[in-house]
Formats: C-alpha cells, structure tokens, sequence
C-alpha cells in the first residue's frame, strides 16, 4: 500500500493506489458480564457481523490520532471486526532511529482491537518505501541484517497479537516486465524477500505471512503473474508463505477487471488464503462493490476484505469519496450493496449438529422464541449470540458439541449439566439479548438452540 500522508513521490499513472487474539477481549466479557463483542450484536445487519457469518471479517484501516473521534470510533465499532494500521506499524512509525523502537501509536490501536474482540493484520514489516531516513542511507549487508533486525523485532513486540503480517510491501515493478521493483532492499540480493519471510516465521510463527502488493488484480498482467511465479516458488520450496493479498485501489486507471476472480481463484490454488487488503473505489460504485464481495464469497480461501479508511474523508484519496461512508458518517449505496452481497453469500458448511441434547427440558409456565446468530470468529473461537422474542422472564437452553467449550458468557445467568455441553441460560435484567463465546477445539459445528420457556 503506497504511503497515505503524501510523502510518496512515485508516478501516479496508474494510481494504486490463527492467531490467539481473543484473549484480553474474552477476559473483558468475563469481568463484565456485559460487553458484547462486534458482529454479535447484530449479526447480518453490520458488515463484520454479515462477513463473519461467512466464516471471513471485515476490516478497515484505522489511525490512531483518530480514535479519539466519536462518528469514527462509533462507526469502527460498530461495522467492523477486524482492522489494519494504516501508518502506524511501517519502517519509519516503528523504528525512527536505528535500534531505537517505538510502538505506542500501534500499540493504542491494537489494544483498542482486542479489547472489542476484532482482529489485527500487520502492516507492514519490510517496504521500500517510508523508510526512516538512517535506513534510506543505508546499503549492501548492513541494510539486509538491519532490515531483517526490524522484522524480528517487530513481530516479536507483537507476536499472538496479529492474526495476519504483510511480511514484503510491493516488491514488483509496475509495467509489463514482470520484474522486482529497483529499490534498496532488491539491490542487498534477489533472495531478500524469502529472507523476510523465514525472518518473520521465527519471530511469530502463529501469524499467517503474507505478500501484499497494487495492480496485481487483473490475471493478465505481468505484474500479477510475476507474484504468481514468486508465490508457486515458495509453496515448492517450503518457504513459509500462507498468504497474498491484492491491495484493490480501483479507479479509471486501474479499474476492477472481469477476471478478478480468477485471480483470487489462482492464487487460492496454490495453497495460500488471499485477501482484499486495501480496498476502495473510486466514485465508491455500489455495482463494483458488489463485485468485489461476490468474487471474495465464490472463493473459499477468501479469507476477508478490509477497506483502506472508513469515511470519505479519511481516505488517502478523499477526492474520489471511495468509501462506504461519507464525511459526516452516513452509510452510501455502496454501503448497502456490500450488505447486502454478505447476506446473499452461503454460510461456510459445518459439521452435522449435536446427536444429544438436553435430557429435560427446564420447566416452564410457557413458550418463547429463541434465536441464535453467528458472531465473530477468531483461529480458536466463535461466538453466537441469541435473542429471545415473547418473553422477558425466560430459560434458554443451548448445545454445543464436543470437544467444543463455553468460555465466557453476558447478558445472562448460566449453568451446565452433567457434560459441560448443555448451557441453561436464565434471564438476570440485562435484556432479551445473551450470548457467548465458545471455544472450538477443531470443531466448528454451530451451537444448537433446544429450547425456550417462561417463567
């Protein structure tokens, strides 16, 4: 992703423009009891709820010194679940003077992720580009072993954090020669990218790696195959790559082209998940849009798609209102046609529900309505929330299925029966809303509701 503070002075011809995250989040909604997480309060009708829903996310872009602005922040927690640091985890933010690290601004937006459940993707650990000036100076072996210093460092800091690294930033050149793009990094030695990546690996070895690049969308291209070719190499050579993502800067320039998903697919075939990484869309098209969500759905290994801002006016090119909110925060056309391609899309498939249920239902003086909604979904965990119509003094019973765990709860009083797979949950004030969090343990059948009654 090219730099958005417009300190990148490259052509603009063609403008580009399992992780165990939930911890701290699991640990609020158990100190609480009431905190519920993105996506689960309501699921099909928010953009990360609906993607989670398909077993992917949907991100945005954040900045820190945005956090403190209320429309931003209400509009980030409420649609999103998952998000990127748009400048504050590059070469420059991290590692201003050689050696000397500094992680608050990324840190403040990590934390603030965790804290409502949303994951992170990692951007970016080595790029050309918004370089700190002692690393500009440098060259040969000193700027590899520096280079390779940063990632180490940097991962590390934030290693269980980060679901997801942008390992290499736009190594390509742009054009028809398929080449590496002529930069400081190139020049150390061809294998400079691979060294990233095994660099990467020590330091997080739970974090998927990824290739992230621009006008790698369209399959013809040079550029595009030539990061195909990159790709195909490492998976045969055992080099440690589980990802690409294609950046989607869509314009007149570089519009979005009809083999769009056949780039996703292609990529998908060689055994690595591909995401949307920085998408937005000049004139913020609702057609395109929904296109883009299509293509992401039909393909398997699609794992998510984060837009590059949130509002219009956050976007590094506000000019063209390529987002799916405006300035004063209103969703857009684009916005509903998004919506609605996530609602269209088929659910991921599961495993057959629970053979068992609960031996006896719990007494009650009358029937009631409980429904059960896809929440967030993490590498480990998922959770459902349920919302109970016809009754405000109720019992709910649900099952999940083993090996599966509740681990947290809110909105509700608990207990269990004999097996640990059978949750009653009683009404405590809170509302006709409860849900939870379960954790998989490699099984990701969907949790059952068997009965409800009033008291």
């Amino acid at each position: 992703m090219i730099e958005r503070c417009h300190r990148d002075t490259r052509p603009r011809s063609r403008p580009r423009l399992h992780a165990a995250l939930a911890v701290a989040a699991v640990g609020l909604l158990a100190a609480t009891g009431a905190t519920v997480l993105p996506g689960a309060a309501s699921a099909g009708t928010t953009l990360g709820a609906s993607a989670a829903e398909r077993g992917r996310y949907f991100g945005a872009a954040v900045a820190a010194n945005k956090l403190s602005d209320n429309t931003y922040v209400t509009i980030l927690n409420r649609e999103f679940n998952s998000v990127t640091p748009e400048n504050e985890m590059k070469i420059d933010a991290t590692e201003p003077q050689q050696g000397q690290f500094t992680f608050a601004n990324a840190d403040r937006i990590v934390s603030h992720a965790r804290s409502r459940g949303m994951s992170v993707r990692g951007h970016t650990l080595a790029w050309h580009s918004q370089q700190p000036g002692w690393m500009q100076n440098m060259s040969g072996s000193a700027l590899r072993q520096a280079m390779l210093n940063h990632v180490t460092q940097v991962a590390t800091h934030f290693r269980g954090q980060v679901v997801a690294w942008d390992v290499v930033n736009e190594a390509f050149a742009d054009g028809s020669s398929g080449a590496r793009r002529d930069s400081n990094l190139q020049r150390t030695g061809n294998d400079w990218i691979e060294a990233a990546f095994r660099a990467a690996r020590a330091a997080d070895p739970d974090a998927k790696l990824c290739y992230n690049d621009y006008n790698t969308d369209d399959w013809s291209h040079a550029k595009t195959q030539a990061v195909y070719a990159m790709v195909r190499d490492f998976k045969q050579r055992g080099v440690p790559i589980d990802c690409v993502g294609l950046q989607s800067h869509f314009n007149s320039g570089s519009p979005y082209p009809g083999n769009y998903r056949t780039t996703l697919s292609s990529f998908a075939a060689l055994g690595v998940d591909v995401q949307i990484t920085e998408l937005d869309i000049a004139g913020a098209s609702p057609t395109t849009y929904r296109n883009v969500v299509n293509d992401c759905l039909a393909v398997a290994r699609c794992t998510g798609i984060t837009v590059w801002g949130i509002r219009d006016s956050d976007s590094w090119r506000a000019s063209d209102t390529p987002l799916l909110f405006d300035n004063s925060g209103n969703r857009k056309p684009a916005y509903d046609a998004v919506l609605a391609a996530l609602n269209n899309g088929t659910p991921p498939p599961t495993t057959p529900p629970p053979t068992t249920g609960p031996t006896t239902p719990p007494p009650g003086g009358g029937s009631c309505t409980a429904t059960l909604h896809d929440g967030t979904r993490w590498g480990d965990r998922f959770n459902s929330e349920v919302t109970v119509s016809g009754a405000t003094n109720w019992t709910v019973v649900v099952a999940v299925t083993p090996p599966q765990k509740v681990s947290a709860t809110w909105n509700g009083t608990p207990s269990w029966d004999s097996s640990g797979n059978v949750m009653t949950m009683r009404s405590n004030g809170s509302g006709n809303v409860f849900g939870f969090t379960t954790m998989a343990n490699g099984n990701w059948t969907r949790p059952q509701v068997y009965s409800c009654t009033t008291s």
